[in-house]
């Protein structure tokens, strides 16, 4: 095939790329994490959490289901082990013991399937358009977000490198729904909608907290040097958070009880039982033919 212009300058242009600009690739690729596995293994795990919601499956038929779980688990053990290991290597991390660490995970998930649950009825009770458990695992980004920062957030907590954020980072891609796998997050935990919904590394959230769309839990800085420290904030228990609204700092506390107001902007602490609302803005509404009104919602 001939085409208008030489391809192996632009091979050789590429090539010459690759030796200078070192930061940006990387020759033995095949030993890092594979997003790709990493995606195909959270299948297995949301199985296992939710075991015929993500495949077709006949969970009443109790000859099916035992090899059905007993194939998601053995692939999970040998995928996370391999992936687990290259992330190890890459970042020459020391002293995880891979398969402890798997084996937590899967000992873990009895444990997340009761926490979500509780956060699949605090959606449902939440919710007037939500009409069964069954929808609101179908159909809810949240509880999809939600799941996978829970199975994110165990091996987070063992230090394993890398595969916490990409199983974060595929869900982020999936509902727009970014929750670092370092957040602390408490039982019946409620996302509405959710798209836009920013939660940091440090971000500490109770129980029967409910966040609409478009919130930030963020950092005031983003200065390397604060690394190590809280940089975001803390929400106590039944805290409702609603849509636009942005809070910062690893000093700020949202007390139990409170409720924050769409488009608030917030960078200090609030006591408990606080009600916090955006001023009202002015806007202006004309009709064609009509005298311009001014309106203050």
């Amino acid at each position: 095939m001939s085409f208008s212009e030489p391809v192996h300058p632009i091979v050789d242009a590429l090539l010459e790329s690759y030796r200078k600009v070192g930061a940006v690739n990387h020759s033995g690729g095949a030993n890092l994490p594979s997003m790709e596995a990493v995606d195909s293994l959270l299948g297995d795990l949301k199985n296992l959490v939710f075991p015929g919601f993500y495949e077709t499956l006949e969970v009443d038929d109790l000859a099916v289901v035992p090899y059905s779980t007993a194939e998601h688990v053995f692939r999970v053990t040998k995928g996370l082990i391999a992936e687990i290991r290259k992330a190890v290597a890459f970042t020459k991390t020391q002293g995880i013991d891979v398969e402890a660490v798997v084996f937590r995970l899967l000992k873990c998930i009895p444990t997340v399937r009761e926490q979500m649950q509780d956060d699949v009825a605090a959606m449902l009770e939440g919710d007037p358009a939500a009409q069964s458990a069954e929808e609101v695992i179908l159909a809810y980004p949240g509880v999809e977000a939600i799941v996978v920062h829970r199975l994110a957030h165990l091996l987070f907590e063992q230090k394993v490198p890398l595969i916490p954020r990409m199983m974060s980072e595929l869900i982020h891609r999936k509902t727009g729904i970014d929750i670092h796998p370092g957040a602390t997050i408490g039982r019946r935990f409620y996302i509405d909608h959710g798209t836009g919904i920013v939660i940091g590394e440090t971000c500490v959230i109770g129980d029967d907290v409910k966040l609409y769309q478009g919130v930030t839990l963020g950092a005031l800085s983003v200065k390397k040097a604060a690394a190590s420290k809280k940089r975001h904030p803390t929400i106590e228990d039944h805290v409702t958070i609603y849509s636009g609204a942005t809070i910062l700092g690893g000093e700020t506390v949202i007390g139990k009880f409170s409720t924050i107001g769409g488009n608030v902007w917030l960078t200090q602490s609030v006591p408990a039982s606080s009600i916090v609302t955006a001023k009202p803005q002015e806007h202006m509404v004309a009709q064609r033919g009509f005298k311009v009104a001014d309106y203050s919602i």
